[in-house]
């Protein structure tokens, strides 16, 4: 029997609340582990390390959902809900799985799940470190691929889908791409940019600012050119 996903609900508005834990109770794959009004009185669940999906609210009374999430030493998978537009770029920057507008329409909340079941795909989880295995699996036009690692010249990522360039094809995914660089660990593939996580087999020529490959000249991040250079050049 596989496991159910353990879902934890945060908002100070019992109606949001009463209304996730709904959606939530209509997916047979997912779980309600608790709801809370008040952030800071979910920690000792928080605690066990059971949950696996967090739907956390942003603007609460006595904390900030952002505050919240960075002072838990091991979060779970989140995704915020908020009536605010203006905090997108913010979730994102703190590798949320997912930013939902007030009032979610359950359409929109299944997206949310769909995307954390693309995380966890293979038997890995956001946690979790990536099981030895030259294979990932990759959801694309409603089919799974199943893609091996060393065919993988780069990722692109645009937003909330990913552009997967392989030897022979190319894969639009429903991912983001910090998720995706977790699942394929290891060193094989090393993040130049926000935008591109590249196979370094692949790259024929690089300087301080590109890599060359694919027949592709990718930037490389302000930030990333240390790191980059020192790992091109062992």
């Amino acid at each position: 029997m596989t496991r159910k996903i353990s879902c934890l609900v945060i908002d100070d508005e019992p109606i949001a609340v009463r209304v996730i834990a709904d959606y939530i109770g209509r997916v047979p794959s997912l779980v309600l582990a608790g709801t809370f009004t008040n952030a800071l009185a979910s920690i000792p669940l928080l605690q066990e390390g059971k949950v696996d999906l967090l739907f956390l609210d942003i603007e609460m009374p006595e904390v900030t959902g952002f505050g919240f999430l960075k002072s838990l030493p091991h979060p779970p998978a989140v995704v915020f809900i908020t009536a605010y537009r203006n905090y997108a770029a913010d979730a994102f920057d703190v590798d949320a799985l997912d930013y939902l507008l007030k009032p979610v329409a359950f359409e929109r909340f299944l997206l949310a799940v769909h995307k954390y079941l693309n995380y966890t795909l293979a038997g890995h989880t956001l946690n979790a470190p990536p099981a030895k295995d030259e294979f990932i699996v990759l959801k694309s036009d409603k089919l799974n691929h199943r893609v091996r690692k060393s065919d993988i010249f780069y990722i692109e990522s645009l937003d909330d889908y990913v552009k997967v360039y392989i030897k022979d094809k190319t894969l639009v995914c429903y991912l983001r791409l910090t998720g995706l660089e977790q699942v394929l660990g290891g060193q094989q593939f090393i993040r130049i940019h926000r935008a591109y996580l590249v196979n370094r087999q692949y790259i024929t020529a690089f300087s301080s600012s590109s890599v060359e490959i694919g027949g592709k000249n990718l930037p490389v991040g302000r930030s990333y050119r240390d790191n980059v250079g020192k790992l091109l050049a062992e």
